[in-house]
């Protein structure tokens, strides 16, 4: 703990106060210089006699809620193992949009929607623009299939709350160039048995695989059990090819080291073992983005982390939608700095790693 003495002064928004006295959802909004530090204390709120003497003539609410939709039932539980609800989803949201939505804009989507919360049935959403802000794409994009959808802003994100959208998923490809993606995922899937440190190790096993294959990977948790790495392309290459590789680079992983990678989908096949999805590859697979809950017990977050901190992730659920924005609020440099002005050749690569 450090003390430190204020000079500035900040108005901040905050969603509510624990009864301990504590904040909860707090976002910047701005410096003040209006008011010196020392005549800042805790407000109360008004009693309702004093609001009636003030203003007897009260105007009517407004009906919708910042950056989007009215929300409605806000008060209910999305995840009983945490308590958290419906309200906590969205200012979690509202609170990353900076961070999420380049991850979003211009990129085909795929929504994961939970009426009931994370305990009950869920389903996948890509197509039919039923939620306010959810733009739909042009169908020509991808004929003979019903046209695809993108979150463009801060709106959308807030109506996909409001509409019980708990996952953001996305194509490795843009809308600019839809047939040939600029990124390639391995997603780490640890088996029944394998403990924390395996994953972290398998992670560093396969980045350092792509290290001697010319590729820079960055890395996240998946909100889940594992880890996620990802590697920006030029766009280049079909998806055909670069599944191949991805598929390439995983058996290999597996020839090579078969006491800790299966190159196999299945259960029975990676007990105490890590499978390397390279699936995620596909024309049409999609990833959790960076930033995304999770729908599962915990409400897990998908975070961006930087390599040098890998040996101190706890698990791939190590930041919910409570803890997430306060983690964010420490970050001293974005660990991902450089990912989106990067886009790495495969040539040399698939010249070492065939596909097939």
């Amino acid at each position: 703990m450090h003390w430190v003495k204020p000079h500035l002064v900040a108005e901040e928004a905050i969603g509510e106060r624990t009864p301990a006295g504590q904040i909860r959802h707090a976002s910047f909004v701005a410096l003040r210089s209006d008011k010196p530090a020392r005549a800042i204390g805790r407000e109360r709120a008004a009693q309702p006699a004093e609001i009636e003497a003030a203003a007897p003539v009260q105007r009517p609410a407004k009906a919708s809620a910042p950056g989007g939709p009215k929300l409605t039932h806000p008060d209910r539980v999305i995840d009983r193992s945490t308590g958290l609800r419906k309200r906590d989803l969205a200012r979690y949201y509202d609170s990353v949009a900076e961070f999420l939505l380049p991850h979003l804009k211009g990129r085909p989507v795929a929504l994961v929607r939970v009426p009931g919360g994370v305990e009950s049935p869920l389903f996948f959403q890509k197509h039919g623009a039923s939620i306010p802000g959810v733009r739909e794409l042009d169908a020509q994009l991808w004929p003979g299939h019903e046209p695809l959808l993108e979150v463009p802003n801060a709106q959308a994100l807030r109506g996909a709350a409001q509409m019980n959208v708990i996952e953001f998923h996305t194509w490795n490809a843009p809308v600019s160039h839809l047939h040939k993606p600029d990124r390639m995922v391995f997603d780490l899937d640890p088996g029944e048995g394998v403990a924390w440190p395996a994953v972290r190790e398998a992670a560093e096993l396969t980045r350092t695989l792509l290290q001697e294959l010319g590729l820079q990977s960055w890395l996240k948790t998946s909100g889940g059990k594992g880890l996620h790495l990802v590697v920006p392309i030029a766009p280049r290459w079909s998806y055909e090819v670069v599944k191949g590789f991805a598929q390439a680079a995983v058996e290999h992983l597996a020839r090579t080291i078969p006491s800790r990678f299966v190159a196999k989908t299945g259960a029975a096949n990676r007990v105490g073992k890590v499978f390397v999805d390279y699936l995620r590859n596909g024309q049409g697979a999609t990833t959790a983005a960076a930033f995304s809950a999770r729908a599962r017990p915990g409400l897990g977050v998908s975070m961006p982390v930087a390599w040098d901190d890998l040996g101190s992730l706890k698990g791939g659920a190590q930041w919910n939608i409570a803890t997430a924005r306060e983690h964010l609020s420490f970050e001293s440099a974005d660990p991902w700095a450089g990912f989106f002005g990067t886009k790495q050749t495969l040539t040399a690569a698939l010249s070492v790693l065939k596909p097939g």
